[in-house]
C-alpha cells in the first residue's frame, strides 16, 4: 500500500474527486449509447471505475454495487497475469480468476501517461457489462446448471487489444460460442470505446494537473475514504451482531440454503466473519468471493454520505471471513450465474439484519430480496429477420422494505443491482414477444407502522417456441419486517400454456421449454414493514405513490 502524506488541499481532494467520478460516469454514458443490446442501452447493466498504478479503486460509476466491489478483482487478476503495454486491453469473465458469473465481461485497459517510455502503467480504467448470452446450455447463460462449464464460455484474462489492435482471433472464439454473435459484438465493442475515453480523459487531468499531483491525490482520497468508514464504524456500538438469512434452495435440492453472519464492531474496525453459512451447493447459487466483498462493501457504503469517494479505502477497515467452500465462497467447478445476482442479495439481507441489532432505526426491512432473472432464446420467426436466433436477458423489480421514517417504495431496483426496466415497446419491437401485463402488485408489500413496497405482475408472451430460464428468490420465504412489522408476499412464477387448462406453476430456479403462444407470468416481492401498527399516521404522499398506477414504461430508480 503506498503511503501519502497527510497534508492537502480540500478543495483540490474535491476537484480530484469529482473528476475522476465524472471519467468513470462518462465511460458509461459511452457504453450506453454505443451498445446494441436492450440490457444495457435500455437497463443499463453496466459499471465503469478508474484505478490506480496499484489496482486500488479511485472512482467509481453511479452503476451496480454488485459490480463495483468485486471490479477491483478482475483488475489485479489481469495485471497479475498479463504484461499489459500501451494499447493493449484484456478481457475476461473467469469467475475464479477475477470475475463474477460469466455473463459478466470485464475490460481492463492501461493508462501509460508517459508511453512506451514508462515502465508501468500509472492507472487503469475498467468496465464491466452483462451481456445477454455468453454460451452454455441455456440460452442467456443464466439457466440453472450443476458446473460452472454448462454456464457458458469462461474467458481468463486475455488480449482482446495488442498495441492497439483488435485481437480477431479472441473475437472469433467469442462469438463462435454465443447465440447472437451480432449483438455480443456491438456490445464488446462498446466496452472498448468507453475505455479509450476513459483513457484520454484522465490523460487530460495528468495534463492539466501533472501527474506527481494526481498519483498523491489518489492517495488522498483512498486514505479520507478510509477515514471516513472508520469515523462510521465508531458511530455503531462496539458489540458482536449475529443474523441468518436463507435463499428458498439451489434449484436442485429443495432445503433452503442458509447464510449466517457474525458482525463484530471494535472501535473504528470491523471483522465480518460468514462461517456457518451453508456449504457450496449442487445449483448454481454460489457466489464466489469477490461477491461477498461487494456486499460487505455496498451494505457499510450505503450508512455513509452519499459525498464520501467511493474507493478501494472504503474496505481497509474491514476483515472480511468467508470459508473457502461454502455458498460465500465456492471452490471450482461450482456453477456460479445466480451467486451474483440472488447470493448477493441474501448476503446483504443477512448483513442489514444483523446490523438492526446495533442500529435499528437506520436500517430498513429486508426488499425484494431477488433479481428476479428472466432468459429466454430461440429463433425469430418474424417476417425480415431471416429465422436469426435471439436471446434476451433481464431483471424485474419489486418492492423495497419500509424504513424508520417512510413506507418502502415500489416497484423498484434495490440493493444489488441498480438497473431499469426494458420498455415494452423495445422489447416487443427486438424480440418475438408481447407484453400482456405490466402492473403493480397490489398488496404484496408487509404492513406495519410503515409498509413495504408492492412488487411487479409482468406477463410476457413468446411468439415463437423458446426455450426459457428463471433464476430468482423469495418464492418460499417472504422478505422480512422489522422491529414488528409483516414479512412482505412471496413472488410466483406461472407459465400458462398455448390451450386453455390450469396453469403451471414453475419453481424458483429453472430451465423450461416454451411452445410460441404461451405467457410467462412472473410476480416479484414485496418489501417488509418496518414497526408494529396499521400505518403511520402523517404519511398520505406515501401511500398514495403507492397507488399510483404504474406507467406503461416505468424507469425505475436507484434503491
Amino acid at each position: 500500500m503506498r503511503k501519502t502524506s497527510s497534508a492537502f488541499d480540500p478543495v483540490q481532494l474535491e476537484i480530484l474527486k469529482s473528476l475522476f467520478h465524472s471519467i468513470a460516469e462518462e465511460m458509461g454514458a459511452v457504453l450506453r449509447r454505443s451498445a446494441f443490446s436492450p440490457n444495457i442501452k435500455e437497463r443499463r447493466d453496466y459499471s465503469c471505475s478508474v484505478f490506480d498504478a496499484d489496482a486500488q479503486a479511485v472512482a467509481m460509476g453511479d452503476h451496480m454495487p454488485v459490480h463495483l466491489g468485486s471490479m477491483p478483482a478482475s483488475v489485479q487478476a489481469a495485471v497479475r497475469t498479463l504484461d499489459l503495454c500501451p494499447g493493449d486491453a484484456t478481457l475476461l469473465n473467469d469467475p475464479y480468476a477475477g470475475g463474477t458469473h460469466l455473463p459478466d465481461l470485464t475490460l481492463v485497459m492501461p493508462v501509460y501517461v508517459l508511453g512506451r517510455t514508462a515502465s508501468r502503467p500509472a492507472f487503469y480504467v475498467a468496465n464491466r457489462a452483462h451481456h445477454a448470452d455468453i454460451g452454455g446450455a441455456s440460452a442467456g447463460s443464466m439457466g440453472l446448471a450443476r458446473e460452472i462449464f454448462q454456464e457458458g464460455l469462461r474467458i481468463p484474462p486475455v488480449k482482446i487489444l495488442q498495441a492497439g489492435r483488435l485481437n480477431r482471433d479472441v473475437l472469433a472464439m467469442l462469438l463462435a460460442n454465443t447465440r447472437s454473435p451480432r449483438e455480443r459484438e456491438g456490445d464488446l465493442t462498446a466496452q472498448i470505446a468507453a475505455c479509450r475515453t476513459g483513457e484520454r480523459r484522465v490523460l487530460e487531468t495528468v495534463a492539466k494537473y501533472g501527474l506527481a499531483q494526481v498519483r498523491s491525490y489518489c492517495g488522498h482520497l483512498l486514505d479520507y475514504s478510509d477515514r471516513m468508514m472508520r469515523a462510521l464504524l465508531q458511530e455503531i456500538p462496539d458489540g458482536i451482531y449475529r443474523a441468518v438469512d436463507y435463499l428458498d434452495d439451489d434449484g436442485i435440492a429443495a432445503q433452503p440454503v442458509p447464510i449466517r453472519v457474525t458482525i463484530r464492531i471494535k472501535g473504528r474496525r470491523a471483522r465480518v466473519d460468514f462461517t456457518g453459512s451453508a456449504p457450496q451447493c449442487e445449483g448454481s447459487v454460489n457466489a464466489v468471493r469477490a461477491i461477498a466483498e461487494s456486499a460487505v462493501l455496498y451494505v457499510f457504503r450505503c450508512l455513509l454520505d452519499d459525498q464520501v469517494p467511493a474507493t478501494s479505502g472504503l474496505l481497509r477497515p474491514f476483515e472480511i471471513i468467508a470459508p473457502e467452500g461454502t455458498v460465500v465462497n465456492a471452490r471450482m467447478p461450482a456453477a456460479v450465474a445466480g451467486g451474483n445476482v440472488e447470493t448477493s442479495q441474501r448476503i446483504v439481507d443477512t448483513l442489514l439484519r444483523a446490523l438492526a441489532k446495533a442500529i435499528p432505526s437506520r436500517i430498513p426491512a429486508a426488499s425484494q430480496g431477488t433479481m428476479n432473472n428472466f432468459t429466454f432464446g430461440g429463433i425469430d420467426t418474424r417476417p425480415g429477420r431471416n429465422g436469426q436466433p435471439f436471446a434476451y436477458y433481464e431483471t424485474i423489480a419489486g418492492g423495497m422494505g419500509a424504513r424508520s421514517t417512510a413506507n418502502g417504495a415500489s416497484a423498484i431496483h434495490t440493493h444489488m443491482t441498480n438497473s431499469l426496466n426494458t420498455p415494452v415497446e423495445v422489447l416487443e419491437s427486438e424480440y418475438p414477444v408481447r407484453v400482456h401485463r405490466y402492473a403493480i402488485r397490489r398488496g404484496s408489500g408487509g404492513k406495519g407502522r410503515y409498509n413495504g413496497g408492492d412488487g411487479i405482475i409482468r406477463e410476457v408472451q413468446l411468439l415463437a417456441d423458446a426455450q426459457a430460464s428463471m433464476l430468482s428468490d423469495r418464492r418460499k420465504i417472504g422478505p422480512y419486517g422489522l422491529q414488528g412489522g409483516g414479512a412482505g408476499r412471496r413472488g410466483e412464477n406461472v407459465l400458462r400454456a398455448v390451450v386453455k387448462g390450469r396453469p403451471t406453476k414453475l419453481g424458483s430456479k429453472g430451465s423450461f421449454y416454451v411452445r410460441a403462444g404461451a405467457i410467462v407470468c412472473i410476480e416479484t416481492p414485496g418489501g417488509g414493514a418496518w414497526g408494529k401498527g396499521l400505518g403511520r399516521k402523517g404519511t398520505r404522499g406515501a401511500r398514495r405513490e403507492q397507488r399510483r398506477p404504474i406507467r406503461k414504461n416505468p424507469k425505475t430508480t436507484k434503491a
